[in-house]
C-alpha cells in the first residue's frame, strides 16, 4: 500500500489548537529533567522517580510521540511517504547536530575552567568536574573518540537522551509505512521491538573501550514513545473516566513507592531482596515492564485530573494561572530548553559549591529556584526568537491632526484659535419690504 496525497485545505482550514495538556506536562518534565540532571542536588530526592518506577523521561519521550504525531504524521497523511521521510530527516539533522554542540559546549567549558585553577585558587574547591561526568576517557583519546561522539557510539550517560531521541525519529517512517498497510502490524512491530530488547538482542554501543550500551535502549523505549503517538493519532481510544480505574490507577502508584524510595526499601528488612529480584522489571535502560504499567497509571490519572481537554488547565487561579502558563510555554521550547539546562545545571552546580552551599538547605534551595528560573527564561527567549519580530512590519505613525484656524486679534493680543465646528456663512442683510429673490 502506498501513501497518496489527500487534497490540500486552506492553511486555516486545517490549523489545529496545540493541545495545552501536552505543552504542560511536557514543560513539567524539562523542570524534573533539569532537578535530576543537577550534580549533589537535595531536590532529586523528591522527584518522581523517588516514588514510582516512572520518571520525566516517560513524560519527555511520552510526550515527544504525540508531538511527533501532530507535527510529522499529517505530513505522511497529505503529502506522502517521501516527504513525510524527508521532513523526519530534517528534524533528526537538528537534534543530531543540537547533542554534538551540547556535548562540545559542556565538554569544552568544564575543561577550560579546571585548566585554569581558579576554583581551587579562589575557592579551594579540588572538585574534578570533568572526571563526575566520566568525560577523561574522551579528552584521553579525543583522536579515538571524536569518531564515536559523531557516530553515536561514544554516548556518556549525562547525554543520552538526544541521541535516543534521534533513534526514535528515525524509526517513524518505517512504522507509518506498517501502519498503513495493517494497524494490527503497527502494534506487533511496536511489540516485538520491545521484547528484543528486553531479551537483549537489539541495542547500541555506548563507548568504544567497553561492552555498556545506551542508557536508553532506543529499541525499547519506542514501546512508550509509539503509544503517545498512537494515541495521538486516533488509534489508541481515549480511555474512560471510570472512578474505578483512577483507583486502580492509584493503587498501582502507591503499591510501587517501597521500591523505589530509600529511605522505604534501607529501613524494612529484607526488602532490599525483594527489590533486587524485582529489578528486571523496571530497570531503565530497557525499559521494565512496570515503568510502562505505573506510567500509564500516572497518565490516567493526570489525564482526568484536568479534565476534558485540560479544562482545568485553562480555568488557572491567581497562583495556578501563571504556573500554568509558564509550564507551557517551557514545554512548547522543550528542545531550546533542553538544550540550555544541561550546561545551565552544570554551571548552577558550581556556583553552589564556589559558594560552599552543597550541605546548606538554603544555597541548596537557591540553586536550584535560580536554575529553573534560567531554564523558564531560556524558553520565552527562544519563543521570541522564534517569532522573528524583525519581520513584523511597523504600523505607521498616525497622521498630524489639520491646523486649527484662528480668529485675528486686536493689536496688542494673542490670537485664539477657533474650535468645534465651521461658522456658516452669514446671510445678507434685506431691504424691508423687498421680496426674496425669484420670489
Amino acid at each position: 500500500m502506498t501513501f497518496h496525497p489527500t487534497p490540500q485545505l486552506p492553511a486555516q482550514a486545517v490549523q489545529r489548537p496545540r493541545d495545552i495538556r501536552l505543552d504542560v506536562f511536557r514543560g513539567l518534565g524539562m523542570f524534573i529533567i533539569f532537578i535530576s540532571h543537577l550534580p549533589q542536588s537535595w531536590w532529586a530526592n523528591w522527584i518522581p522517580a523517588r516514588f514510582g518506577f516512572s520518571d520525566a523521561t516517560e513524560i519527555f519521550v511520552f510526550c515527544s510521540g504525540m508531538a511527533s504525531a501532530i507535527a510529522f504524521g499529517k505530513i505522511f497523511d497529505q503529502s506522502g511517504m517521501l516527504m513525510g521521510t524527508a521532513r523526519i530527516g530534517h528534524r533528526m539533522w537538528q537534534v543530531y547536530w543540537a547533542h554534538i554542540c551540547q556535548f562540545l559546549v559542556i565538554a569544552a567549558g568544564l575543561a577550560a575552567l579546571m585548566n585554569s585553577g581558579y576554583l581551587e585558587r579562589c575557592c579551594g574547591l579540588k572538585e574534578d568536574y570533568v572526571q563526575a561526568l566520566n568525560l577523561r576517557y574522551f579528552f584521553n583519546d579525543p583522536v579515538g573518540n571524536l569518531p564515536g561522539l559523531l557516530s553515536l557510539t561514544y554516548v556518556p550517560n549525562y547525554f543520552d537522551i538526544l541521541p535516543m531521541y534521534v533513534a526514535l525519529l528515525a524509526m517513524v517512517p518505517v512504522m507509518m509505512f506498517i501502519a498503513a498497510k495493517s494497524r494490527i502490524a503497527f502494534f506487533a512491530a511496536v511489540i516485538g521491538m520491545w521484547v528484543a530488547a528486553t531479551l537483549h538482542l537489539v541495542s547500541f554501543p555506548a563507548e568504544p573501550w567497553s561492552n555498556r550500551q545506551w542508557f536508553f535502549n532506543p529499541f525499547a523505549w519506542q514501546l512508550v514513545f509509539f503509544t503517545g503517538f498512537a494515541f495521538m493519532k486516533g488509534w489508541i481510544p481515549a480511555p474512560p473516566v471510570d472512578r474505578r480505574l483512577v483507583w486502580l490507577a492509584v493503587a498501582l502508584v502507591l503499591a510501587s513507592i517501597p521500591f523505589t524510595n530509600f529511605r522505604i526499601y534501607e529501613a524494612v528488612p529484607g526488602f532490599q531482596a525483594l527489590r533486587e529480584a524485582s529489578k528486571p522489571l523496571w530497570i531503565k535502560t530497557d525499559f521494565g515492564i512496570l515503568r510502562y504499567v505505573h506510567f500509564l497509571a500516572l497518565a490516567y490519572i493526570a489525564y482526568v485530573a484536568v479534565g476534558p481537554n485540560g479544562v482545568r488547565l485553562h480555568a488557572g487561579g491567581r497562583i495556578t494561572g501563571p504556573v500554568v502558563a509558564v509550564l507551557r510555554k517551557v514545554g512548547q521550547q522543550s528542545l531550546p530548553v533542553f538544550l540550555a539546562s544541561l550546561p545551565i545545571a552544570q554551571a548552577t552546580a558550581i556556583l553552589r559549591d564556589m559558594a560552599g552551599g552543597r550541605g546548606d538547605w538554603l544555597i541548596q534551595a537557591i540553586s536550584n529556584i535560580a536554575g529553573l528560573t534560567a531554564i523558564a527564561a531560556v524558553a520565552y527567549i527562544a519563543a521570541w526568537f522564534k517569532s522573528q519580530p524583525w519581520r513584523k512590519v511597523p504600523k505607521p505613525a498616525p497622521a498630524p491632526l489639520p491646523a486649527k484656524p484662528s480668529v485675528a486679534a486686536p493689536s496688542g493680543r494673542t490670537a485664539v484659535p477657533v474650535y468645534g465646528p465651521p461658522a456658516r456663512p452669514a446671510r445678507p442683510a434685506r431691504t424691508p419690504g423687498a421680496l426674496p429673490q425669484g420670489a
